[in-house]
């Protein structure tokens, strides 16, 4: 049996429809569905069970498992309770971690680009306890998960008894079908698709930056599906162990984005520019781009699906259907 932790958010939904897809119906998610409409990620898969997260450590007592593939967090990137957010993005994936340490069962977890905060440092995926010590993230989110990428690499630099395989996955910024209930924490695409399709006019931050057009603030988009390739490559190579960043490695604009999503539509663009908040202007990114040479050094070779492709898929595929969900 496989776990899927955050099996009904985005990304999870996406790897148990995955391996849905490759015959395995062997599948248990741990979530909570909530009132937000989670459950329709899941509506077209079959699984063995679904486990609240207080159960799970009850759960596991006993189990044999093929491996974790630890997705479940709270990935607000605005959340303020730092209790909460710690407990369950920090203490609790430790105890898993250290329960896969202790049955010799695979480990793979979602970390997040999040960790490398305004960017100063680079976004080099360098695992050196050297290099990690040098980021600052700028949100809770973010100090949740680089607290735990620095426990694995303290304990992996130490030569601690780890799990056979460990790998953690630092995405980008992700997007594609089932993201539908993250709601401000969706892509700009999935936000403002309704307004593209309806002809409305869609609004877009100005730059208050020299030298950068508005617009043209920058991020790495990765479609979901590749994202799923990179967990399912790890599955099936268990010798592949470090934490690894996932995105594209080529950073497109927010306009890039847009226009992507008129051209798959045939419309054409209707965007308008507006001021950035004062309160975040100072804190604004301009720009994130993966360096993905270790993920490929390390042996991956599926390759990243080009923005315009991308967003021609989740737009014909889901967005632009009466069924959005995969």
């Amino acid at each position: 049996m496989l776990l899927v932790t955050g099996g009904a958010g985005f990304i999870g939904s996406n790897i148990v429809a995955a391996l849905n897809e490759a015959g395995r119906a062997d599948v248990a998610v741990c979530d909570v569905l909530g009132d937000s409409g989670k459950w329709r990620n899941l509506a077209k898969r079959q699984l063995s069970d679904i486990v609240p997260p207080a159960e799970l450590m009850a759960w596991l007592d006993g189990r044999r498992l093929d491996a974790i593939i630890h997705m479940g967090a709270i990935s607000d990137t605005t959340a303020t309770d730092g209790d909460l957010v710690i407990e369950t993005n920090f203490r609790f994936s430790m105890r898993l971690f250290d329960w896969c340490t202790a049955r010799g069962v695979p480990f793979i977890y979602a970390s997040s680009a999040a960790t490398y905060g305004d960017g100063a440092q680079g976004f080099a995926d360098d695992s050196a306890l050297s290099a990690l010590k040098t980021l600052r993230p700028m949100n809770l989110y973010g100090w949740s998960k680089h607290l735990f990428d620095m426990a694995v690499m303290t304990r992996a630099a130490r030569g601690e008894k780890l799990p056979p395989q460990w790998a953690g996955l630092k995405f980008f910024n992700v997007f594609g079908p089932n993201e539908y209930h993250k709601g401000a924490m969706m892509s700009v695409l999935a936000k403002r698709f309704d307004d593209i399709r309806g002809g409305r006019t869609v609004e877009l931050f100005k730059s208050h930056r020299d030298g950068i057009a508005d617009g043209d603030q920058r991020r790495d988009f990765i479609y979901v599906d590749d994202v799923v390739r990179v967990v399912t490559w790890l599955l099936a190579t268990p010798e592949v162990c470090g934490l690894f960043n996932v995105g594209t490695g080529k950073a497109r604009s927010f306009k890039d984005l847009m226009l992507s999503a008129y051209a798959a539509l045939g419309l054409a663009p209707n965007i308008r520019y507006i001021d950035m908040p004062v309160s975040i202007r100072d804190s604004y990114q301009y720009f994130t781009q993966s360096e993905v040479d270790r993920l490929q050094r390390a042996g991956y070779n599926g390759g990243f699906t080009a923005l315009e492709e991308a967003v021609a898929l989740y737009v014909k595929g889901y967005l632009d259907q009466p069924d959005r969900y995969r």
